[in-house]
């Protein structure tokens, strides 16, 4: 059966410099088996599929896989499979809000200038001694210029530093050995514009992830939080492995809102 297909950049000041996903946008009937199948070929960070809703308030149902895994929620890919449903003819029930379901539950996509979604709750806890050590020796960094720390969630969990500078941040050489055993590492560190972010997931397959939506949620969250960053801000990633990415953060009210640009790169149909 063939099924319709596309390949999305997202986050990139230009196409091809931000984070591509693969969408699948007709997964009903594909099994567990064969999901992993498609991502493990497609080889990208995460690889979603699009389904019918389950719950009556969502206008489509997206599932996320990793090479080696399945996510409740990720932040790029959010944003791809958004821009592939509207392109193929999708129709929100909001008008220019669209409602994802993944495992996490329902996020709020918004149109306008740019696609942003709605930062799903993070919650946020005091990482080990023994672990922060293990990150710090994997990332080479010396302790004393992290800044701060903690391990974050909201449907994708992240081991958060920020280091007391963006160039201490692009100076990281990792060992992405050591890092396999490790948590994922999200490692930020502030500028005038925003921060600078590096994002490491060797554990999931994903050596160095080129923008990351995400961890870009969760930190925003916390350092907003601590009064650490603006209500409005743009956070880079991807430089060291030849991207440049974009991902514009804006606090309105209650709701920390991530976006970024999306441009389809492929489209066409897979054969499965």
């Amino acid at each position: 059966m063939d099924r319709r297909f596309a390949q999305v950049d997202v986050f990139g000041a230009a196409p091809l410099l931000g984070n591509p996903v693969a969408v699948v946008l007709d997964g009903e009937g594909l099994s567990d088996a064969d999901m992993a199948s498609i991502a493990r070929w497609t080889n990208l960070s995460e690889t979603t599929f699009v389904l019918p809703p389950t719950d009556p308030g969502a206008d489509y149902r997206v599932r996320i896989l990793t090479p080696a895994s399945e996510l409740d929620f990720a932040g790029h890919p959010t944003l791809g499979t958004c821009h592939a449903w509207l392109a193929a003819g999708g129709t929100p029930a909001a008008g220019d809000v669209v409602v994802q379901q993944s495992a996490a539950g329902l996020v709020r996509v918004r149109r306008g200038e740019r696609l942003a979604f709605a930062a799903p709750p993070s919650t946020r806890t005091a990482p080990g001694p023994a672990v922060a050590d293990a990150v710090a020796g994997a990332l080479g960094i010396d302790p004393a210029v992290i800044v701060g720390s903690a391990v974050l969630d909201n449907g994708t969990d992240w081991f958060a530093l920020e280091l007391v500078d963006a160039d201490r941040v692009l100076a990281i050489e990792p060992d992405h050995a050591a890092l396999q055993s490790l948590p994922k590492v999200g490692v930020v560190g502030l500028t005038d514009a925003g921060l600078v972010a590096r994002a490491f997931a060797a554990s999931a397959g994903v050596p160095e992830d080129p923008v990351t939506g995400s961890l870009q949620a969760s930190v925003a969250q916390w350092l907003m939080d601590e009064g650490r960053v603006p209500a409005s801000y743009v956070a880079s990633q991807g430089t060291c492995i030849g991207r440049d990415g974009e991902v514009h953060v804006d606090r309105d009210g209650s709701d920390v809102w991530i976006g970024g640009a999306t441009v389809t790169v492929i489209e066409g149909s897979l054969s499965r």
